[in-house]
């Protein structure tokens, strides 16, 4: 098949919207408003559940077994844990992420008076008081103190402001987008994700190519803290393709080029003939990939699963350099996820079987157990070479 073009300008001016738009997790009803309006803009059917979780669908020729790809609108963040005696305010995460990463940021917190600025401190920020104390300091929340940009000398201070236990405080995302398709800031994950399924959706609609069966878009508001797709996938829905940032580290085969494809996480593998199916779509279409293995690591797909969801996953990647720090990423990587994106969309149904939630074994899966082709030369350990003429 041929892959459809990806809008690049399109795909890049989404993200920077995103990325201005503040989303900690328990904070999502303006980036709810936001991708919805632009759904609306694309032409797509779209319905938000009650909490704001986002569903959209581009019809198929089919109505099973429909197809799903998710990407989570929240980001990490920080609540008020209490209000101290100096007029400051001690933090606690939302989601999981280091202290040593949030010092130096600035934020915005959202009290009951309105939204106030400020930045995130070491307890010994001042190296002209403390010298080497400000070294010596542990890294971790209990250490770090949010400044706000008001008069906040007490506690007293701080309610005068509005400012209580509990307000959100949303992390600024400090974006740069480079002219050599580097894209660094914080909030990557999981905006570059949701931009990349904007793309698709995109490039999908204005292609007037039917898909083979319909295709949900789930754009879910709670992933940073464990909770997922489960909410909203319905019964229709066969195979779940989360897209989500990769890992590029030391010990890590991702890459911030190409797509990243997932066989495991922290969960476990992810469904075996989904996966080789992108794999088999990048191989036919050109598209850089590399498979990788996630050990402390989870996405929306892992809580469909555990809510007992019984569809097949995956998890196709961008790779983020730091993640759930100061992110850097590859504009490369994102245009092939949208690529891969929508080569899935359109790709022919192998799995008949799974528009049915129960059926017998007629139609049922197999994976290979034959042993492998291989003759090896008994003199040096290596393969023959094959006969002449075959």
């Amino acid at each position: 098949m041929t892959l459809l073009n990806i809008d690049i300008s399109y795909l890049s001016d989404r993200l920077k919207e995103l990325l201005k738009i503040p989303s900690p997790t328990g904070y999502t009803d303006e980036i709810v408003r936001h991708v919805s309006k632009e759904l609306e803009a694309l032409g797509v059917f779209y319905e938000i559940t009650r909490r704001g979780g986002v569903r959209a669908r581009v019809s198929g020729k089919s109505r099973r077994p429909a197809r799903a790809f998710v990407s989570h609108l929240d980001t990490l963040g920080a609540q008020v844990k209490s209000l101290k005696d100096n007029g400051r305010l001690e933090l606690v995460s939302i989601g999981h992420w280091s202290a040593r990463f949030a010092e130096g940021a600035r934020t915005t917190i959202f009290s009951e008076s309105g939204a106030y600025t400020g930045t995130i401190l070491p307890l010994k920020a001042s190296g002209h008081t403390y010298n080497t104390g400000v070294d010596e300091l542990p890294v971790g929340w209990p250490y770090v103190e949010l400044r706000v940009d008001a008069y906040s000398k007490s506690v007293d201070d701080l309610h005068r402001l509005g400012i209580d236990v509990g307000d959100f405080v949303s992390i600024d995302p400090a974006p740069e987008f480079l002219e050599n398709g580097f894209i660094v800031s914080r909030h990557l994950d999981n905006k570059a994700g949701v931009a990349v399924m904007l793309a698709a959706i995109k490039a999908l609609v204005e292609s007037d190519i039917e898909p083979t069966v319909d295709v949900f878009w789930l754009f879910t508001i709670a992933e940073e803290t464990g909770h997922g797709a489960q909410s909203i996938l319905t019964p229709d829905i066969a195979s779940l393709v989360a897209i989500d940032n990769g890992t590029t580290a030391p010990g890590q085969n991702s890459d911030e080029f190409g797509v990243t494809i997932a066989m495991a996480d922290q969960t476990g593998p992810f469904d075996y003939h989904l996966t080789r199916k992108m794999v088999q779509l990048c191989r036919d279409n050109d598209i850089k990939f590399q498979k990788d293995v996630f050990r402390f690591y989870r996405s929306d797909a892992a809580t469909a699963i555990e809510a007992g969801a019984d569809v097949r996953t995956a998890l196709i990647t961008f790779g983020v350099d730091a993640s759930h720090g100061y992110e850097r990423i590859h504009m490369h990587a994102l245009r092939s996820l949208a690529e891969l994106a929508t080569g899935y969309a359109l790709s022919p149904v192998e799995i008949q079987r799974d528009a049915r939630e129960f059926a017998d074994l007629k139609g049922f899966t197999r994976q290979p157990t034959a042993d492998a082709d291989q003759t090896l030369n008994p003199e040096t350990d290596e393969p023959l070479p094959e006969p002449a003429g075959e």
